[in-house]
């Protein structure tokens, strides 16, 4: 058996966290389920990362990371109209592809809600910050309009809202979208 380092470790548990955080929110999930599903103690889990919030941290931060890349490689060489479309087909697919992303997102604004009621700002603000990052990866593919960028993002919101709510694609209340943001067709693996 391989022994893995330090940082493909941590890199398991980022991975592993952001299965169980988009199920379980951040506080509905315990680093003991995380430490096992990776297969590692919760000693050396906390050897990794100083607490739950570092581990929760690193699995938004990895979330939006990995949304952002989407967009970009979505629309690189392409602006406007364009650029528009093959982010939205592209951000469905995602969608269809890997939920687990959709749900750590909804987990990632439920969680800074809830942690800024509780006069925890260190979750809202890295959140927010990786959020701006999205908007200005969105931003100037769309012609750095604030009403296109704006739009897109409400869209996305509201694709999020009706996947996470389990809308199926043939529902009416997707007929509104334009159709390079419809599921139909991608959900039925």
């Amino acid at each position: 058996m391989v022994r893995m380092s330090a940082e493909e470790r941590r890199e398991s548990v980022i991975r592993a966290a952001m299965g169980e955080f988009a199920r379980g929110g951040y506080y509905g999930t315990s680093t003991e389920v995380i430490a096992k599903r990776v297969g590692v103690s919760q000693p050396y889990l906390f050897r990794l990362f100083p607490g739950k919030k570092a581990i929760f941290l690193a699995a938004a931060e990895r979330c939006m990371e990995e949304t952002m890349r989407t967009f970009a490689d979505a629309s690189k060489g392409l602006e406007g109209e364009e650029a528009l479309h093959s982010m939205a087909n592209a951000y469905t697919r995602v969608i269809a592809e890997n939920p687990e992303q959709l749900l750590m997102q909804m987990q990632m604004y439920v969680a800074v809600a809830a942690a800024e009621q509780a006069g925890d700002h260190e979750l809202g603000e890295a959140v927010r910050a990786g959020w701006m990052r999205l908007w200005d990866t969105v931003h100037l593919p769309l012609g750095a309009d604030v009403d296109e960028t704006t739009t897109f993002m409400a869209y996305g919101m509201l694709i999020n809202c009706l996947v996470a709510m389990g809308f199926p694609p043939e529902h009416r209340v997707w007929e509104g979208l334009y159709p390079s943001a419809r599921l139909k067709g991608r959900l039925e693996h």
